[in-house]
């Protein structure tokens, strides 16, 4: 079965302190670092571009999940894979060839994921699914573009829809991600958490991601 992972998302770090940040996050049991691509145009925020993954990349061997909100991710994933991106997601609703996109990804050496929104019905990443071009989906828990939003729940039913027709996948879940809603997450078959504002906000890092490790672990064997 897949594994339990834990991936601070570095959007609610210190960027003025980026190293010591994933440092931070990789003495605290991380096992992969999330960053949040934001375009200002698919999203209503900018974030960082493939720079600034190169910058984590250099600090840390943790691997590299990168998601692009970005409307034309295509035109831009040559760039994120040689800055050191390990995955690649890019979202059913931007302005490409999916299964186009997703091929590229893969010739660069990078896992491929396909990320859906909350409004956006999860039938609609089936026939990419279908392709086998797929390593990650990654189901938004929140309207992307700012962090520190309130975990939409019904992003439960997408998460246990694709785990009941994929039994195998890594599936991911982003968005209002704490040792509460941690558990009906992985209930649900989430094996891949992202988390920002709360575990860049806890007293203690590692005590925060052991225990939403441990949750995501007892609530995902539980429903097996």
């Amino acid at each position: 079965m897949p594994k339990i992972e834990i991936m601070p998302s570095i959007l609610a770090a210190d960027m003025g302190n980026l190293e010591a940040a994933v440092r931070q996050c990789e003495q605290a049991g991380a096992d992969q670092i999330h960053l949040d691509i934001m375009d200002g145009v698919f999203v209503p925020n900018i974030s960082m571009g493939p720079a600034v993954v190169e910058m984590v990349n250099r600090a840390t061997e943790l691997p590299l999940d990168v998601h692009l909100m970005l409307i034309r991710p295509q035109e831009h994933i040559e760039a994120f894979a040689k800055a050191g991106s390990d995955a690649i997601m890019i979202h059913i609703e931007a302005d490409c060839n999916v299964e186009d996109t997703l091929q590229k990804i893969r010739d660069l050496g990078c896992k491929a994921g396909i990320t859906v929104n909350p409004p956006t019905p999860i039938d609609s990443i089936f026939p990419a699914l279908e392709s086998g071009l797929v390593d990650e989906v990654l189901i938004m828990s929140v309207n992307p573009g700012f962090g520190g939003q309130r975990y939409i729940a019904d992003a439960e039913e997408k998460v246990a829809e694709v785990r009941r027709r994929y039994p195998d996948l890594l599936i991911s879940i982003d968005g209002g991600i704490d040792l509460e809603t941690v558990t009906p997450a992985a209930a649900h078959g989430a094996n891949l958490f992202v988390s920002g504002t709360s575990l860049f906000k806890a007293p203690d890092m590692k005590e925060a991601i052991t225990s939403m490790r441990s949750a995501a672990e007892a609530a995902f064997n539980s429903a097996i």
